[in-house]
Protein backbone atom coordinates (compact mmCIF):
# COMPACT_ATOMS: atom_id res chain seq x y z
CA UNK A 1 0.00 0.00 0.00
CA UNK A 2 2.96 2.26 0.78
CA UNK A 3 5.36 1.58 -2.31
CA UNK A 4 1.43 2.34 -4.61
CA UNK A 5 0.91 5.55 -2.40
CA UNK A 6 4.42 6.67 -3.24
CA UNK A 7 4.07 5.69 -6.96
CA UNK A 8 1.20 7.69 -7.16
CA UNK A 9 2.94 10.90 -5.66
CA UNK A 10 5.49 10.85 -7.71
CA UNK A 11 3.41 10.44 -11.07
CA UNK A 12 1.61 13.95 -9.61
CA UNK A 13 4.96 15.16 -9.45
CA UNK A 14 6.36 14.13 -12.77
CA UNK A 15 3.26 15.44 -14.18
CA UNK A 16 3.15 18.88 -12.20
CA UNK A 17 6.36 19.20 -13.36
CA UNK A 18 5.04 19.75 -17.28
CA UNK A 19 3.22 22.31 -16.13
CA UNK A 20 4.92 24.12 -13.61
CA UNK A 21 3.35 23.70 -10.78
CA UNK A 22 3.08 26.74 -7.80
CA UNK A 23 4.64 26.27 -4.43
CA UNK A 24 1.55 25.13 -2.71
CA UNK A 25 1.31 22.23 -5.24
CA UNK A 26 4.14 21.33 -4.40
CA UNK A 27 4.29 21.61 -0.33
CA UNK A 28 1.04 19.01 -1.19
CA UNK A 29 2.95 16.98 -2.87
CA UNK A 30 5.45 16.74 -0.36
CA UNK A 31 3.87 16.11 2.78
CA UNK A 32 1.68 13.52 0.95
CA UNK A 33 5.06 12.06 -0.07
CA UNK A 34 6.60 12.46 3.54
CA UNK A 35 3.29 10.67 4.91
CA UNK A 36 4.12 7.90 2.98
CA UNK A 37 7.04 7.36 4.21
CA UNK A 38 5.80 6.90 7.80
CA UNK A 39 4.48 4.30 9.42
CA UNK A 40 2.48 4.46 13.19
CA UNK A 41 4.24 1.96 15.51
CA UNK A 42 3.92 1.95 19.11
CA UNK A 43 3.50 5.39 20.68
CA UNK A 44 4.90 7.01 18.10
CA UNK A 45 1.81 7.87 15.85
CA UNK A 46 1.52 10.30 12.35
CA UNK A 47 0.01 12.80 14.51
CA UNK A 48 3.95 13.63 14.75
CA UNK A 49 4.07 14.92 11.56
CA UNK A 50 1.40 17.48 11.50
CA UNK A 51 3.06 21.04 12.13
CA UNK A 52 1.86 23.52 14.24
CA UNK A 53 1.54 27.66 13.70
CA UNK A 54 5.00 28.16 14.93
CA UNK A 55 6.92 25.33 13.51
CA UNK A 56 4.98 25.81 10.00
CA UNK A 57 6.31 29.85 10.22
CA UNK A 58 9.57 28.35 11.44
CA UNK A 59 10.48 25.78 8.96
CA UNK A 60 9.63 28.04 5.84
CA UNK A 61 11.90 29.26 3.59
CA UNK A 62 12.18 32.98 4.59
CA UNK A 63 11.54 33.44 8.81
CA UNK A 64 9.01 34.75 10.15
CA UNK A 65 8.46 38.63 10.19
CA UNK A 66 8.98 40.78 13.50
CA UNK A 67 5.27 40.69 14.30
CA UNK A 68 4.65 37.14 13.32
CA UNK A 69 7.28 35.89 16.21
CA UNK A 70 5.79 38.77 18.25
CA UNK A 71 2.80 36.91 18.07
CA UNK A 72 3.80 33.23 18.27
CA UNK A 73 5.49 33.99 21.31
CA UNK A 74 2.37 36.12 22.59
CA UNK A 75 0.91 32.33 21.90
CA UNK A 76 3.48 30.38 23.29
CA UNK A 77 3.57 32.36 26.49
CA UNK A 78 0.01 31.69 27.07
CA UNK A 79 0.86 28.25 27.19
CA UNK A 80 3.29 28.15 29.97
CA UNK A 81 1.49 26.53 32.99
CA UNK A 82 3.27 28.02 36.05
CA UNK A 83 3.41 25.65 39.43
CA UNK A 84 0.29 26.18 41.46
CA UNK A 85 1.73 25.62 44.50
CA UNK A 86 4.57 28.40 43.63
CA UNK A 87 7.37 25.70 44.30
CA UNK A 88 10.09 25.68 41.31
CA UNK A 89 13.06 23.83 42.39
CA UNK A 90 13.48 20.32 43.44
CA UNK A 91 16.27 18.26 43.79
CA UNK A 92 19.48 18.90 41.42
CA UNK A 93 20.91 14.99 41.76
CA UNK A 94 18.09 14.11 39.76
CA UNK A 95 18.26 17.06 37.48
CA UNK A 96 21.65 16.01 36.67
CA UNK A 97 20.66 12.49 35.78
CA UNK A 98 17.78 14.09 33.69
CA UNK A 99 20.57 15.81 31.85
CA UNK A 100 22.61 13.18 31.26
CA UNK A 101 19.23 10.97 29.85
CA UNK A 102 18.06 11.38 26.19
CA UNK A 103 16.08 8.60 26.41
CA UNK A 104 12.28 8.84 25.99
CA UNK A 105 9.20 8.88 23.18
CA UNK A 106 10.40 6.39 20.83
CA UNK A 107 8.33 3.70 19.65
CA UNK A 108 9.42 1.06 22.47
CA UNK A 109 9.09 3.06 24.93
CA UNK A 110 5.78 2.30 26.93
CA UNK A 111 3.30 5.31 26.98
CA UNK A 112 3.39 7.82 29.93
CA UNK A 113 7.35 6.11 30.70
CA UNK A 114 9.34 9.60 31.85
CA UNK A 115 12.21 10.51 29.20
CA UNK A 116 15.06 12.59 29.56
CA UNK A 117 15.97 15.83 29.15
CA UNK A 118 19.39 15.20 26.92
CA UNK A 119 20.17 18.48 27.94
CA UNK A 120 24.27 17.66 27.17
CA UNK A 121 23.18 17.15 23.91
CA UNK A 122 23.13 21.13 23.40
CA UNK A 123 25.01 22.64 26.24
CA UNK A 124 28.02 22.72 28.84
CA UNK A 125 26.36 22.10 31.93
CA UNK A 126 28.62 20.98 34.58
CA UNK A 127 32.73 21.30 34.35
CA UNK A 128 32.47 17.58 35.27
CA UNK A 129 30.87 16.97 31.91
CA UNK A 130 33.68 16.41 29.00
CA UNK A 131 31.28 15.69 26.42
CA UNK A 132 28.48 18.34 25.58
CA UNK A 133 27.34 20.05 22.50
CA UNK A 134 27.48 23.42 21.20
CA UNK A 135 24.13 23.95 19.59
CA UNK A 136 22.97 25.85 22.88
CA UNK A 137 25.04 28.74 25.12
CA UNK A 138 27.23 27.17 27.83
CA UNK A 139 24.93 26.66 31.37
CA UNK A 140 27.12 26.47 33.54
CA UNK A 141 27.38 28.82 36.15
CA UNK A 142 24.12 29.65 35.07
CA UNK A 143 22.45 30.76 38.69
CA UNK A 144 25.58 32.08 39.85
CA UNK A 145 26.31 34.74 36.75
CA UNK A 146 22.27 35.31 37.40
CA UNK A 147 23.38 36.92 40.42
CA UNK A 148 20.29 33.90 41.73
CA UNK A 149 22.34 33.40 45.59
CA UNK A 150 18.99 32.46 47.01
CA UNK A 151 16.61 30.98 44.66
CA UNK A 152 13.39 31.56 46.49
CA UNK A 153 14.37 35.52 47.34
CA UNK A 154 12.32 37.78 45.79
CA UNK A 155 15.30 39.44 43.55
CA UNK A 156 15.81 36.09 42.16
CA UNK A 157 11.90 35.97 41.10
CA UNK A 158 12.17 36.85 37.31
CA UNK A 159 15.45 34.93 36.68
CA UNK A 160 13.28 31.79 38.35
CA UNK A 161 10.10 32.38 36.35
CA UNK A 162 12.33 33.03 33.31
CA UNK A 163 14.06 29.59 33.40
CA UNK A 164 10.74 27.64 34.16
CA UNK A 165 9.45 29.33 31.09
CA UNK A 166 11.89 28.61 28.81
CA UNK A 167 12.01 25.16 30.06
CA UNK A 168 8.33 24.89 29.53
CA UNK A 169 8.22 26.00 26.50
CA UNK A 170 10.96 28.04 24.65
CA UNK A 171 8.83 29.68 21.75
CA UNK A 172 7.77 31.71 24.44
CA UNK A 173 11.01 33.84 24.47
CA UNK A 174 12.32 32.62 20.87
CA UNK A 175 9.69 32.09 18.35
CA UNK A 176 12.35 29.65 16.36
CA UNK A 177 14.25 28.53 19.15
CA UNK A 178 15.69 25.21 18.24
CA UNK A 179 15.47 24.07 21.96
CA UNK A 180 12.34 21.47 23.05
CA UNK A 181 9.39 22.47 24.15
CA UNK A 182 9.55 20.12 27.01
CA UNK A 183 6.56 21.15 29.17
CA UNK A 184 4.22 22.30 26.65
CA UNK A 185 5.11 18.89 24.35
CA UNK A 186 4.88 16.47 27.52
CA UNK A 187 8.78 15.64 27.08
CA UNK A 188 8.95 15.94 30.92
CA UNK A 189 6.58 15.98 33.47
CA UNK A 190 6.68 19.36 36.06
CA UNK A 191 8.25 17.63 38.69
CA UNK A 192 11.24 16.57 36.61
CA UNK A 193 11.65 20.02 35.58
CA UNK A 194 11.60 21.36 38.94
CA UNK A 195 14.59 19.13 39.09
CA UNK A 196 16.26 20.61 36.17
CA UNK A 197 15.55 24.04 37.55
CA UNK A 198 17.32 22.41 40.63
CA UNK A 199 20.34 21.68 38.47
CA UNK A 200 20.54 25.41 37.09
CA UNK A 201 19.72 27.67 39.61
CA UNK A 202 20.60 25.82 43.41
CA UNK A 203 23.38 27.61 44.59
CA UNK A 204 24.67 24.04 45.90
CA UNK A 205 24.26 21.89 42.68
CA UNK A 206 27.81 21.36 40.49
CA UNK A 207 26.36 24.06 38.08
CA UNK A 208 26.84 27.10 40.37
CA UNK A 209 28.85 25.31 43.58
CA UNK A 210 32.26 25.44 41.68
Amino acid sequence: MKSRTIAVVCAALLGACASAPTQQELDQIAQSMIKASFREQGIAKLDRLNQDAVQKACSSDTPPSAEVARQLEAAALATIQWPKDGVYLGDWREGEKLAQNGRGMTWTDPAGAPGGGNCYNCHQITKAEISFGTIGPSLYQYGKLRGVVNPYDRASAAVVQYTWGKLWNSKAYSACSGMPRFGHAGVLAPAQLRDLMALLLDPKSPVNAQ
